[in-house]
């Protein structure tokens, strides 16, 4: 009786640990933080839920995009968009091609979005913008 107790409580263990490394490979944020290692973009979005923020990573720099709900000629939809970064000392060596290919993106998913960022890249795109 004890042996195929342990048995039973040896297979649970073997089927809880693969589940749990399953869980951790495939979990989104994971894949963020490994492309914010690597100084890749990645995108995090959950596009059906308008109230939560996107996540997206862009030569080892982590932003946050806030989108916000209104109407279209012909539906509601993702109209505005603010982004920011929590970590403005990474910004270092960034360029204004670097700002419009995340743009460029982050509009691929939300085209009839207004894009807006906040500072300290507002100011950064307004003197670059200027002749």
């Amino acid at each position: 009786m004890i042996v195929i107790f342990l048995r039973l409580l040896l297979l649970a263990l073997v089927v809880f640990i693969l589940y749990s490394l399953a869980k951790y490979v495939l979990n989104p944020k994971r894949k963020l933080e490994l492309a914010q290692e690597q100084n890749q973009f990645f995108l995090l979005d959950d596009p059906g839920n308008v109230r939560k923020n996107f996540l997206l990573t862009y030569k080892g720099v982590r932003f946050e995009g806030e989108k916000y709900l209104g109407t279209t000629d012909q539906a509601f939809e993702v109209v505005s968009i603010f982004i920011w970064t929590d970590t403005p000392s990474k910004l270092q060596g960034l360029s204004l091609s670097d700002f419009t290919f995340i743009t460029d993106k982050v509009k691929e998913n939300y085209p009839h979005a207004a894009i807006d960022w906040k500072s300290p890249v507002r100011e950064f795109l307004s003197k670059a913008q200027k002749p």
